[in-house]
């Protein structure tokens, strides 16, 4: 296998290619630093170009893409872009990490929820929003025993770091520019906790990078589209938490469960 991954790296396989040594930094010159592979169950972790397509040519229809996403009714026509670019722009995402205002500006045509699920998909192959939800309202019920069950200082723990920014719309923005990775939501004035949001939305690295979503559950789903799309880690202090919605949830790699995600789903099967 040694021999054979060898040879694909010889000619040019990206998903190889991409950890030679030469795209290390001379201090950090080492095979084992900063390899880039799948991690999170990516079936197109870094694709090929496609047949007859260069870096140019995918620059150029790079550029086009920013006039075509400015055009009304045109989202055909994006699609069509965006698919092509995919294996351009997912070389860019893992190779280079850009900073999300600088991908944002280079790549608008990817933040409408369409190519959210359009891209998970092409990196997964596995539908999102509705594998999501389906999977919400199968363990919802017993989800909510689980909770609330849970007292003392890890219920609080639970409760605070599942919570959204659920505020006016003038305290939201002031807490934007903070966040890393977030949903916020912002209350219709007078409602009460039976009154949808004015507006919900995803925040990455304090860029507003989806808006005017309809509730919390799709719009968790999306941030892990994100997630996938931008080829980012999970938090730290959340890594079970996004592990259960991975491997739970989206059922990508869900043969392999850390200890306190096994003991979840156990309790979800009772």
């Amino acid at each position: 296998m040694a021999n054979y991954r060898t040879k694909l790296r010889n000619l040019g396989c990206p998903e190889l290619s991409i950890n030679s040594l030469k795209h290390k930094p001379t201090d950090r010159c080492q095979p084992a630093y900063n390899v880039k592979k799948p991690r999170k169950a990516e079936v197109n972790f870094c694709p090929s170009y496609p047949t007859g397509e260069t870096q140019d040519s995918l620059e150029g229809e790079r550029l086009a893409l920013l006039s075509e996403v400015k055009k009304r009714h045109n989202e055909k026509v994006v699609k069509e872009k965006m698919a092509k670019t995919f294996a351009y722009r997912r070389q860019e995402v893992v190779r280079d990490k850009p900073m999300m205002a600088e991908f944002k500006i280079r790549w608008p045509g990817l933040f409408t929820v369409a190519e959210v699920e359009a891209e998970f998909v092409r990196i997964t192959t596995a539908p999102l929003v509705s594998k999501f939800l389906a999977q919400l309202d199968q363990h919802t019920a017993q989800l909510i025993k689980v909770f609330e069950k849970k007292g003392g200082s890890a219920g609080m723990k639970i409760r605070k770091m599942l919570a959204p920014i659920t505020q006016d719309t003038d305290a939201v923005e002031r807490e934007l520019q903070h966040i890393i990775l977030g949903i916020y939501s912002i209350n219709v004035e007078g409602g009460d906790a039976t009154t949808s949001p004015a507006d919900v939305g995803i925040v990455i690295e304090g860029v507003e990078v989806l808006h005017d979503l309809r509730d919390i559950a799709s719009t968790s789903a999306l941030m892990m589209g994100f997630i996938y799309a931008l080829n980012l880690s999970y938090p730290k202090e959340l890594k079970a938490f996004f592990e259960v919605l991975q491997k739970v949830f989206l059922q990508l790699d869900a043969s392999r469960l850390s200890s306190k995600v096994q003991m979840l789903k156990n309790k979800l099967y009772e």
